[in-house]
């Protein structure tokens, strides 16, 4: 159970924080920056739900949200050898499957593309783009983690569906497509 007495501690002032084992790292640590990073996610996305998302994604958003929290809380434990499945609260391939399946249902109405689609279209689409270049942040930071510690590749992967959910997502809110602004390259009409 988390309780929150005092927002402030001064342990941080030294440049470390701890994880949720108690254990104090460097604040520029990658583990620190990948979930920092899921957290400006979250932020990011709870700024599109309030600009008027729709109420089509609000329940959904509503589990990614929470998701992101899960995928915090993964991050912030390393992973003890022998530990008990389920000791700890994990990202599993459940919460990716959620996303595929969210995936092709949205996709189910969109044109195939032949071209890279730009940021923007409505302000929906736009927060739409905004939460995808972040979660891909927060994917390669959880990566680089990954090459320290094997125990991050599920909380990697569900960023990288997140990230296509989030892209799907954009194209819904541009008229289902029809107001994406596509990429022409050179810039040539």
């Amino acid at each position: 159970m988390v309780r929150l007495n005092r927002i402030y501690t001064r342990t941080g002032d030294d440049g470390t924080t701890g994880l949720g084992d108690g254990t104090r790292i460097a604040k520029s640590d990658h583990r620190i920056d990948s979930y920092g990073t899921v957290d400006e996610l979250s932020s990011v996305m709870g700024l599109a739900l309030a600009e008027g998302l729709g109420s089509s994604f609000e329940a959904q958003f509503g589990q990614i949200q929470n998701d992101l929290f899960d995928v915090g809380a993964d991050l912030c434990v390393p992973r003890t050898e022998g530990e008990e499945p389920g000791s700890r609260l994990r990202i599993t391939a459940q919460y990716i499957e959620r996303l595929e399946g969210w995936i092709d249902e949205h996709n189910e109405n969109l044109e195939p593309l032949k071209t890279f689609v730009l940021p923007g279209g409505t302000k929906a689409a736009a927060w739409m783009h905004l939460a995808r270049t972040v979660c891909r942040r927060a994917e390669r930071v959880t990566y680089a983690l990954f090459a320290e510690d094997e125990s991050a590749l599920l909380p990697a992967k569900y960023l990288n569906r997140l990230s296509d959910y989030l892209f799907v997502v954009g194209r819904v809110a541009n008229d289902n497509g029809k107001s994406d602004r596509l990429w022409i390259p050179g810039g040539a009409k």
